[in-house]
């Protein structure tokens, strides 16, 4: 029989499957007699049951009985009694964090006789009333959907009315008349008044909580951070405590570490005399755990206690949450905590050399992605700027962008291609989908432990939050610079996150730090000393190399500075393009083998220029070069273009005999798939003199690169084989070529040939072309689109995202690699390839080799190298060390 609740002393950590991340560390943390409140959770089982019925299992009503029951004779009180009332919290707790993704009903239990029996028991009867309104406006939005807005306005007229900004300022007797407002809202939105029954409360924010799991914003985060949608989420049930109790009570948040910028110390906000989800909305801006220390030492002292407690039992750095009631800390959550790219290396650093973590655990605390982030330009020193306002640097990086007011037009906009920044008084859940498409979020009210601060360090936006300095007037489309000027929607701003600066207008980038470092060039920081570390110690651990996709010397030679190993691809084609054009005409139009002969003879020479130059860039190091891939029309005009042009020629009797040879071989050339048509071997197989001229220029600037003292290492790839005949034909003729270049240099050549692996049929006949080929170097774009029947220039924008949002795949084929299908290829052709060559090199070369997933796929497979752009190589250095150790 399953057990669907677990009480917090029967959990630990090691439960997020079952407890969900809450309840498995609010059982940690019971198991290490830390103040914490007693409770019990719910399991992801139930939900899961639930979400997949539609209705609770039978037995669940029982167990959460039971529990409650054991809840209440422990703290000696009943839920909801009207004499001493228990009251409860209703969280939810998935596997992994979601920050304000799902739903949070406090005060459960209180009804219009047991409000009377908390203010008696408190001897606060504002207290009692301020509980009981904030029930009603939390039950209302989450469980009921009332919309939030309408008890927001509530409070806003009844503080008018008051004539104050504050909540504290309101009384008690005013907090009775929210309270009715608030009933009568309820009724009048939902057809019935708010429950009374304490039970009926429990079930109902228990059910909201499972039902949150599905929300659109729920749906929205887990696809963009890759959560599974299967995992549900468990429910903590658990007696409140009240930071509202007063000026010797409060509410925090904090981190062992600063999670913005990794500095050492703990960080955190306060705020006396409020819940923990004022801290968190950021609806009154917080004080700093220093301060808290004047106001109230003992519990500081506690708590500077518990955080280094905690943060060494889970050897990281860790989030928490706490309460303080009239004098007496409380523990209400931690977690691993969330952190910026930049505090993650340094905390990496950190925890290694004070002995917490060992540093091939310091590798696996940071990510390829994270080191992306980090290579992403900043704010130019040397650039002019218009500063407005400085708020609280909540997560790094330099963002320009419109300014826009809610998250339907930040959406809107992105669309049309708008780089946006959507500026809030503070965010809520609602606004994720604006946050997203965002080039940065700018907050007047809150701190680095609010809402948007959180939610962007998790997704990578620049994040600037508590900017008091700024009246944010969203109603009207503008915010005011207190002493300053107004900005209003549509204008410029740009916002840096790593200082919390705001300036007017566009400010121009730079290059960051760590892509300087890469760069060769001296850089003393902090933050570029820990990524230098790591980086050192991803290449000591790696099996795999790593090459770059380069056409250009310039390109090489900057892949080679970031590390690079070699080029995995040298795309031809490239090289075919600009002023290069006419020349491939006339191999096109060419009426003769002569003629044909002429144009081959004029390419040789810029080919072999090409290829002695990028061979230099990559001296001592392998350099794979594909031959000409594309079909022939690519190079060709378009031919509706050209037919109109051709035709009013004809009318002004203005007749050009190349034109017409032009139109005369694009109707010829005319393919109704040119993609699956005359292309990469085929083409070589056609018109046997092209690949004979690329490899001739290859393999003379070889030749010229030895006899000047280099040591140039080029392969010659065949693309897009399917059989091994393909293969060969092309090769007898490659290495014909070789012979007779060694003889008229006299010099010895390294001749390596091989193919692309990239259509179904090779990966399913790798034995067969191995013998062969010295080497496979897997083009997963091309495998991709043939494995999957997909035209990825069409596919993505006609029904990628309907796909994504109804989980045919979880992230696009193209961005990290399909490891059912297109690396069941990949896994058996290498297999298969080296059983019939045990020699076989591995690589793979399409945009794949620079994702962090699936490089990790690569590895496991066995391939020797991944191949990316000049500017992923430190990412796949990285995460092929992760890979090795982990």
């Amino acid at each position: 029989m399953t057990t669907y609740v677990y009480d917090f002393a029967d959990g630990n950590k090691d439960l997020k499957d079952l407890l969900g991340g809450k309840g498995a560390n609010l059982a940690e943390m019971t198991n290490l007699g830390l103040p914490v409140p007693p409770g019990f959770t719910i399991t992801t089982q139930a939900c899961q049951a639930y979400l997949q019925a539609g209705t609770e299992p039978d037995e669940l009503a029982a167990e959460i009985g039971d529990h409650l029951a054991r809840l209440e004779q422990k703290m000696g009180r009943r839920l909801g009694d009207p004499d001493d009332p228990l009251l409860v919290s209703v969280r939810s707790g998935a596997k992994f964090s979601m920050p304000g993704m799902m739903e949070t009903v406090l005060n459960i239990g209180l009804n219009h006789e047991s409000i009377r029996g908390l203010a008696t028991q408190s001897d606060n009867e504002r207290f009692a009333a301020d509980s009981y309104r904030r029930l009603l406006s939390m039950f209302g939005s989450t469980v009921l959907h009332v919309d939030s807005e309408l008890f927001s306005e509530a409070i806003d007229e009844a503080k008018k009315a008051k004539g104050t900004t504050a909540d504290l300022d309101l009384d008690v007797d005013d907090l009775r008349a929210l309270a009715q407002r608030y009933e009568k809202i309820i009724e009048e939105h939902t057809g019935r008044p708010f429950p009374q029954d304490p039970r009926e409360q429990l079930d109902l924010a228990v059910r909201a909580v499972f039902d949150s799991w599905n929300t659109e914003r729920a749906v929205l985060y887990r696809r963009s951070e890759r959560i599974p949608e299967d995992l549900g989420t468990a429910v903590n049930v658990q007696a409140m405590v009240f930071g509202n109790r007063g000026m010797s009570s409060g509410s925090g948040v904090g981190f062992t570490r600063d999670p913005a910028s990794g500095h050492q110390g703990v960080y955190g906000d306060y705020l006396a005399n409020a819940q923990g989800e004022d801290v968190v909305a950021g609806i009154r801006n917080t004080v700093s755990l220093d301060d808290m220390a004047e106001m109230d030492p003992t519990s500081h002292d506690e708590l500077m206690q518990i955080m280094a407690t905690l943060e060494n039992h889970y050897r990281d750095m860790c989030d928490i949450e706490f309460t303080v009631e009239q004098g007496k800390l409380w523990m209400l959550q931690t977690r691993v905590g969330k952190r910026t790219p930049e505090a993650a290396f340094r905390i990496a650093v950190h925890m290694a050399d004070e002995g917490l973590i060992t540093m091939d655990e310091a590798l696996q605390r940071v990510t390829g992605q994270q080191l992306a982030q980090l290579m992403f330009p900043r704010f130019d020193d040397a650039a002019r700027r218009d500063l407005l306002a400085t708020g609280m640097n909540a997560s790094p990086g330099a963002a320009v962008g419109k300014v826009v007011f809610d998250w339907a037009t930040a959406v809107d906009w992105a669309e049309k291609g708008e780089d946006v920044i959507l500026v809030r008084k503070e965010t809520s859940p609602e606004d994720l989908h604006g946050m997203m498409v965002s080039k940065g979020i700018l907050t007047s009210r809150g701190g680095k432990t609010s809402h948007a601060a959180v939610v962007a360090r998790g997704m990578g936006r620049t994040c600037v939050c508590g900017a008091e300095a700024l009246d944010v007037d969203a109603r009207h489309g503008r915010f005011t610079v207190r002493g300053g000027p107004v900005i209003h929607e549509g204008d410029l701003i740009s916002i840096d996150g790593t200082t919390g600066e705001i300036f007017a207008g566009a400010v121009p980038v730079a290059d960051s730090h760590v892509v300087r470092y890469f760069e060769g060039q001296d850089v003393d920081e902090p933050l570029v000393d820990a990524v230098r570390r790591l980086m050192e110690h991803a290449d000591t651990k790696r099996r795999l190399h790593v090459r770059t996709n380069a056409d250009t010397p310039d390109d090489a030679a900057r892949a080679r500075r970031f590390g690079a190993e070699g080029i995995g691809l040298c795309r031809t084609e490239h090289m075919f393009l600009g002023d290069r054009r006419l020349l491939v005409e006339h191999l096109i139009v060419a009426e003769s083998e002569e003629e044909q002969e002429a144009a081959l003879a004029e390419l040789l020479p810029l080919q072999r220029q090409d290829f002695t130059q990028i061979l230099e860039a990559m001296d001592g190091l392998p350099v794979t070069i594909r031959l000409i891939d594309p079909p022939l029309h690519e190079f060709l005009p378009d031919y509706t273009e050209l037919s109109v042009k051709m035709a009013v020629a004809d009318v002004r009797g203005h007749r050009k005999r190349h034109e017409r040879k032009l139109l005369d071989a694009v109707r010829r050339l005319h393919e109704q798939n040119p993609m699956l048509g005359l292309r990469g071997v085929r083409l070589g197989i056609v018109i046997p003199g092209l690949f004979v001229m690329q490899s001739r220029a290859v393999l003379e600037a070889a030749a010229a690169r030895i006899k000047a003292g280099g040591d140039p290492r080029p392969e010659i790839m065949i693309p897009l084989v399917a059989s091994v005949r393909e293969l060969e034909l092309v090769r007898t003729k490659i290495l014909a070529v070789a012979r007779e270049i060694q003889e008229a240099e006299g010099v010895e050549l390294p001749v390596h040939i091989g193919t692309m692996i990239e259509l179904p049929r090779a990966a399913l006949t790798a034995e067969q072309i191995a013998p062969s080929a010295e080497f496979f170097s897997f083009g997963t774009n091309d495998l991709t689109q043939m494995t999957w029947g997909f035209s990825r220039d069409d596919v993505e924008a006609a029904f990628f995202s309907q796909y994504l949002e109804s989980g045919v795949f979880p992230v696009s084929p193209f961005e990290s690699i399909d490891q059912e299908g297109v690396g069941a290829l990949v896994r058996r052709a290498a297999e298969a390839g080296r059983q019939a060559r045990p020699d076989l090199h591995l690589g793979v070369c399409g945009e794949h080799g620079g994702d962090p997933e699936s490089i990790h796929f690569f590895d496991d497979v066995g391939l020797d190298y991944v191949s990316c752009s000049p500017f992923r190589v430190p990412v796949a250095r990285l995460e092929a060390g992760r890979s090795a150790i982990g």
